[in-house]
């Protein structure tokens, strides 16, 4: 009995017994199942919902399970009538006119464009356009929106341009525009230009009404922070406290500065360092496009609008542009009491909506209720506070602002003249606690005087009912996530559970999981000084350890909580290091739960967190993922280069500067880096180096280097260029950030010794050549998938040579499984006018072979017969590689009951 007949047969048996739950249509709903075929990548949602045009239709992303749900809008309810396969983690949508749909794929980069038909058959993808690196936004504009607008990052395999890793002045922020009527006939599009704006990741966007001028924001744009460190010309003279509690002085560290609008300060004592700052600091965060010009083109730049920037919208009535953000007070140090100096204990992050009106940045703090001078705030502040603003939506006479408040839980009704003059007043009658949290998507729907809010707590949507400013339903879409993250995301989140004031959270700086590109001086004067006890990597030669923990221990720039699973001891000193480990339990869950105490001395908590409660957010951040790296060849391959550099990482042997006179050697960058794919290596195996500064540090993993671009002012002065050259980033690579870039790091840390051939093959001198190949080999450094992962294709009877091929390659690397398996590849599409699904296996019947398991149990195709339903008009086929063990829940059995999607009633 083969394995098919075996499926069949308990698959029946537990439709027969009645074991089978299967979702109603109308509602889309499922218990989490509880399932290792999840990969949780945390994609912060944009534009998660929109209404049709002419107000028949909500369309709402389902990020975590790759698709779009089409609702009915009947009376007043939403009635689920479909679902519609995407791409991975869609995080936006937006709709021209009535007759298509657009879905932005964050981790496919790749955007569906869809028909927007009344049933299944007739709304499907019908071409997938290939972008840039993690597309966030889109939005329409130009003569009749012929245009869409949409937000990547400056790099990725589907990107034309070189990303310029090591080039200073290269804009980190692409915004990719295509002509909806005339797409191109190449692999994923042909888009009309790629603009380059000069900031760092771009996220959202907006356009004015006529039409005329798109708005685009840089995410993680900075607040003219940056540090110096020890190699400033300048004693750092800092503010006390400069001990422990019982005296011992704090190591050298670094100085974080921010630019007072003529020089560079610190803030507590006032001294200017300006002469350390080898840059310039424009610090653009909104870019104005003209958006009718016969090539898309910048026209205004605007600063000083946040640090951290979510979403936009444009008022109807006068044209003021509004952006939800937060501001970062890196600027001052320490966290805990503040009874020996400065704190920003309940007071790190503010958030704000900043208003530009005619030119002007007006940035409005959303929270004046609250008085930071107090240690704990009480009901009454947290009632009234707002956290982590993102999504808004304008009244149609432009009076009313709705605002969606994710880290409180609620809708704020906000006037707009209040907010322009900065006299806003909080309301508690203007606040709507939802009953479902993490409101980050909200849509005005003007003929029914109601607001539509995609609530990610649930993953569902609330209708709200704008008359009695009340909850009339709450829709729950079908979830794939493990119950544990859905029961832990709201510790990172909910502001008012896990701070005093209720304005902030582990988020204000962990942005959906990752990072806010800024350095922290969180050192704590209430503490002691400890011991590190962790291991230390073995090296042939070893500068002397310094294991003294000091509770100062100077700005560090903020890490990621992805893939943390794997990394052992936890933060940049390994200072949190699972001392009170249970049995059987890992270092770095027993670690992340040390973090429990920063709820008190940062987040002003009066009490941590419970047991219980710690517990569940350590779950959850345990399973979040780092994405692919978006810079290595998506067949896994190194270029010529990255071959190098990849040889020098494991072979050539290196000497620090601070003794060159010494002979003897380090070890190769491998043996503190490590890296091993299959024992879940990526650059660190958890333990300590020496270091030349006063502190040791953890060996750092290696997977984000890509994101850390944008810095490079001693770079300039140690290739002799000039000084104060504007730059992206205040922070660059090193644990403090004063390493703008890697080629500094190697500068001044490391001598790449001897020669070699190929740099007399390069005609470039041996460490030039050296260092360059190793800098192109760790920015495609390893990561926890494979780069394949993610990417799609849509096949039509159109389909170019070059899409056959790309096609060949996804199914190339779905058969990889040595030294790891790298995909799955599913198939989507229309079928005999039915929504249908495959997923690549083996032929059970020849396992030298591979076939396309249908959803239908009993069904199955070659390649050469989904070739031969992609030709026909209206069956276009989806290839899409996902994460390795989700192909069959991905592809053709949603709720991985053991009964394939085409043989259940109701499941797609």
């Amino acid at each position: 009995m083969n394995r098919s007949t075996i499926t069949f047969l308990v698959a029946t048996l537990c439709y027969l017994i009645g074991a089978v739950i299967n979702p109603n249509s109308d509602a889309a709903v499922l218990e989490n199942p509880s399932s290792s075929s999840f990969v949780a990548f945390e994609s912060g949602q944009v534009r998660p919902l929109v209404l049709s045009p002419d107000g028949r239709r909500l369309y709402a992303v389902n990020t975590p399970d790759n698709r779009l749900e089409v609702f009915d809008i009947v009376g007043f309810d939403l009635k689920h009538r479909f679902s519609i396969p995407v791409g991975m983690e869609p995080v936006a949508v937006a709709m021209p006119d009535n007759e298509e749909v657009w879905v932005v794929n964050h981790l496919s980069d790749s955007v569906s464009v869809l028909s927007a038909g009344e049933d299944r058959a007739g709304s499907r993808v019908v071409r997938t356009l290939l972008v840039g690196d993690e597309p966030r936004d889109i939005v329409f504009a130009g003569d009749n929106k012929h245009r869409a607008f949409i937000t990547c990052a400056h790099r990725g395999q589907n990107n034309p341009h070189d990303p310029q890793f090591t080039q200073q002045g290269v804009g980190r922020a692409d915004l990719w525009v295509f002509d909806r009527h005339n797409l191109g006939s190449s692999l994923g599009g042909e888009p009309e230009t790629i603009l380059t704006l000069f900031g760092d990741t771009p996220r959202a966007l907006a356009v004015t009404p006529d039409g005329d001028t798109v708005y685009a924001a840089i995410f993680n744009s900075g607040n003219q922070t940056t540090a110096v460190g020890n190699l400033s010309m300048l004693p750092l003279r800092k503010a006390g406290p400069t001990t422990s509690l019982s005296g011992v002085p704090q190591p050298e560290t670094a100085l974080i500065l921010k630019y007072n609008g003529s020089r560079w300060v610190d803030s507590e004592t006032g001294k200017d360092y300006s002469s350390q700052v080898l840059f310039t600091l424009p610090d653009y965060d909104v870019f104005a496009i003209d958006a009718i010009a016969t090539f898309p083109q910048q026209v205004a730049a605007y600063s000083g609008v946040g640090t951290s920037l979510f979403n936009m919208a444009v008022n109807p009535q006068n044209g003021s542009l509004y952006v939800s953000n937060t501001d970062a007070r890196n600027h001052v140090r320490f966290e805990g009491s503040g009874d020996r100096g400065s704190t920003v204990r309940g007071h790190f992050v503010e958030s704000r909506i900043t208003v530009i009106q005619a030119g002007t940045v007006l940035p409005r703090h959303l929270n004046k209720h609250l008085d930071y001078t107090k240690w704990l705030g009480d009901e009454y502040d947290r009632q009234l506070s707002i956290a982590n603003p993102q999504a808004m939506a304008f009244s149609g006479d432009g009076e009313t602002l709705y605002l969606a408040a994710f880290g409180s839980q609620k809708i704020v009704r906000l006037k707009s003249e209040e907010l322009e003059s900065d006299s806003l007043v909080l309301r508690i009658d203007d606040q709507l606690v939802l009953s479902n949290g993490g409101p980050n998507g909200v849509v005005f729907d003007e003929e029914r005087n109601q607001l539509y809010v995609s609530t990610r707590f649930n993953n569902g949507i609330t209708v709200i009912d704008l008359t009695s400013f009340s909850e009339r339903e709450n829709v729950r879409l079908f979830n794939p996530e493990p119950a544990s993250i859905v029961e832990g995301r709201p510790f990172l989140y909910d502001a008012t559970l896990t701070s005093s004031f209720g304005d902030s959270s582990c988020a204000g700086c962990h942005i959906f999981g990752d990072v806010d590109g800024l350095a922290w001086d969180l050192g704590n004067p209430d503490k002691e000084v400890e011991i590190n006890p962790n291991q230390y990597a073995e090296l042939n030669f070893q500068l002397p350890e310094q294991r003294q923990l000091h509770p100062l221990k100077g700005p560090m720039v903020t890490q990621s909580i992805r893939g943390i699973a794997d990394s052992g001891p936890l933060h940049w000193r390994g200072d949190r290091r699972g001392k009170d480990r249970e049995e059987g339990e890992s270092i770095e869950s027993a670690a992340f739960k040390e973090f429990n105490a920063a709820f008190e001395s940062l987040h002003g908590r009066e009490t941590p967190l419970s047991t219980e409660q710690m517990q569940k957010f350590t779950d959850f951040v345990l399973q979040l993922t780092y994405p692919p790296n978006p810079v290595r060849a998506l067949d896994n391959s190194l270029d010529v280069l990255q071959t190098e550099g990849k040889r020098i990482f494991h072979e050539d042997k290196t000497t620090t500067p601070v003794l060159p006179l010494i002979g003897l050697t380090m070890n190769v960058c491998v043996q503190c880096h490590e890296i091993d794919p299959d024992q879940d290596k990526y650059g660190t195996g958890g333990k300590m180096a020496s270091t030349k500064s006063s502190q040791d540090f953890k060996v750092p993993h290696l997977r984000n280097l890509y994101q850390k671009v944008g810095m490079f002012g001693i770079d300039s002065a140690l290739r002799g260029l000039p000084w104060s050259l504007p730059q992206i980033r205040g922070f660059g690579f090193d644990h403090e950030g004063t390493q703008d870039t890697l080629f500094t790091h190697f500068m001044f840390g490391f001598n790449l010794r001897g020669g070699n051939a190929f740099a007399k093959e390069m005609g470039m001198p041996v460490k030039q050549i050296k260092t360059k190949a190793l800098i192109a080999y760790l920015m495609a450094f390893d990561s926890n998938l494979a780069p394949i992962v993610g990417q799609q294709i849509t096949l039509t009877a159109e389909s170019s040579v070059a899409a056959m091929e790309r096609v060949a390659l996804f199914m190339q690397r779905a058969q990889v499984t040595s030294p790891r398996a790298e995909c799955d590849l599913v198939v989507k599409g229309v079928f005999n006018g039915e929504s249908r699904g495959w997923v690549m296996t083996h032929d059970l019947d020849n396992s030298d072979s591979w076939i396309f398991q249908s959803d239908r149990l009993s069904q199955h195709h070659t390649y050469g017969e989904l070739m031969d339903i992609a030709q026909e008009p209206g069956q276009e086929l989806t290839f899409t590689c996902v994460p390795p063990d989700s192909g069959y829940r991905i592809g053709i059995d949603r709720d991985e009951d053991g009964i394939y999607d085409g043989d259940e009633t109701g499941i797609l």
